[in-house]
């Protein structure tokens, strides 16, 4: 546990840092909600009777949307289609009050959409439109630019990759290389369909439990037990730091700029009602709180409790600072 005052402290460092550079897949969530009462004369489906729909910012967009909700400047950069979901996400962004600078339109592909249809108590379906091809190299050669505008100004990287197609070894590598060399942390929220080796030489990799293994079966190894995977990870990937989020049974840590020793800590959430989003959160906390000068496990305490408020939410959900510094000191009682 770390003290309130310094889990304040760290909060409030957050208006003081450069901002976050976000580059990864984005998309935009649709939330239709309505009631249920009967199937329908047609098929022996459920009649959703809708009572609202509402629209959020989603995949790494929602990464830039958390860190400014948590008091962080960011800047997002991607590759969007050139249709009408582009210019949802577009008008979401401007409303949330983040620029669109660093999105690059590519007519050839959709823009990432998600619709979910649900009740109060389930949800009905998902229906997806989405590109998984891989970007055409015109296409990254213009994100490149783009990174290259903003990288220098920029604290922090933040690769959100949802295995969309943005991310190839070759880009992945020129992203980690490049921040490195203007001495930036580099954190990876990562897929777990993309090969492990591509995140080689980030600071930090944050996989949840089931990404950790399948990395680690990936790497050639069938280790379970998640102490042994993070070092292997950490070793295979030449990471600095690494956290692992387990879901209920909290977060699993290893700071090689530390003791280099295995931490784990307990999960803070209440009441778990959606986990839409979640690992947005918490790797949105963790790097402010990193470029805040925070401690890995300081940084973990901060997105574990980040976690823990927007479980407690419907649908994609943020977290803010004055939630944050309501929620640990209830916590920590």
């Amino acid at each position: 546990m770390i003290s309130e005052k310094r889990f304040n402290e760290i909060l409030d460092g957050f208006a003081n840092i450069d901002p976050i550079l976000v580059v990864g897949d984005v998309g935009v969530d649709k939330y239709t909600y309505g009631e249920v009462n009967r199937i329908s004369p047609e098929a022996p489906v459920p009649v959703l009777e809708v009572n609202k729909e509402w629209t959020k910012l989603g995949l790494a967009a929602n990464v830039s949307d958390n860190l400014q909700s948590l008091n962080a400047r960011s800047t997002l950069c991607s590759v969007i289609g050139d249709d009408l979901n582009a210019n949802i996400l577009e008008g979401l962004l401007e409303e949330a009050g983040l620029k669109t600078w660093g999105l690059v339109r590519d007519g050839s592909r959709m823009t990432t959409f998600k619709e979910r249809v649900v009740t109060e108590s389930q949800q009905i379906c998902r229906i997806d439109y989405e590109t998984k091809d891989q970007i055409d190299s015109a296409v990254y050669k213009r994100v490149q630019d783009r990174f290259n505008e903003f990288k220098a100004a920029h604290s922090a990287l933040i690769l959100e990759d949802y295995g969309k197609g943005f991310f190839t070894k070759e880009v992945t590598e020129f992203f980690i290389k490049e921040a490195q060399e203007e001495g930036r942390l580099v954190a990876v929220d990562p897929s777990r369909t993309t090969p492990p080796s591509w995140y080689k030489g980030a600071t930090l990799l944050k996989p949840n439990k089931v990404e950790s293994l399948m990395m680690a079966q990936c790497l050639g190894s069938n280790e379970t037990n998640i102490e042994k995977v993070a070092e292997l990870l950490v070793d295979k990937l030449n990471l600095k730091k690494i956290i692992i989020t387990l879901g209920s049974e909290g977060m699993g840590m290893i700071d090689t700029e530390g003791d280099g020793k295995f931490h784990k800590i307990p999960t803070v959430a209440k009441e778990v009602f959606d986990v839409s989003g979640a690992g947005d959160t918490a790797i949105s906390a963790i790097v402010c709180a990193l470029a805040s000068g925070a401690s890995l496990q300081e940084a973990a305490w901060v997105g574990n409790c980040a976690s823990g408020v927007v479980v407690g939410k419907q649908g994609t959900a943020l977290a803010t600072q004055e939630e944050l510094k309501s929620f640990y000191p209830a916590f920590n009682k």
